[in-house]
């Protein structure tokens, strides 16, 4: 899928999908199609966001560890607040300003792995 194409609308569908380097600031219309995709995510600022909870800190460690390969394959990395069984990721691209696509696929990305 071209990065201008419009975005899927299923979680899967957007986490099968791959970032790209430059991408533009989703439009308010743009987040909202995708936001069917996003289930419990939310906007906080320039970025969008959500907590995962687990059953104790090696579990929520292999998670992190799990994102991290994740958010180096795609070459677009999130901002993490760890704690003892809990983290919370937020997805935002600095150079657009916001939020962009590869932000929403990353986050489809993070819910497949929480979900696998």
């Amino acid at each position: 899928m071209k990065p201008s194409a419009p975005l899927p609308t299923t979680t899967g569908e957007l986490a099968a999908l791959h970032c790209h380097a430059g991408a533009p600031r989703l439009t308010p219309g743009d987040f909202a199609a995708a936001a069917p995709a996003l289930d419990g995510w939310s906007r906080s600022g320039v970025c969008i966001e959500k907590m995962f909870a687990f059953a104790d800190f090696h579990a929520t460690i292999g998670f992190v560890n799990a994102l991290a390969w994740i958010a180096n394959r795609e070459d677009h990395h999130p901002e993490l607040r760890v704690s003892y069984n809990r983290c919370v990721v937020m997805w935002s691209t600095h150079d657009a300003g916001g939020v962009t696509r590869n932000d929403v696929i990353c986050a489809a990305k993070t819910d497949r792995l929480f979900a696998g």
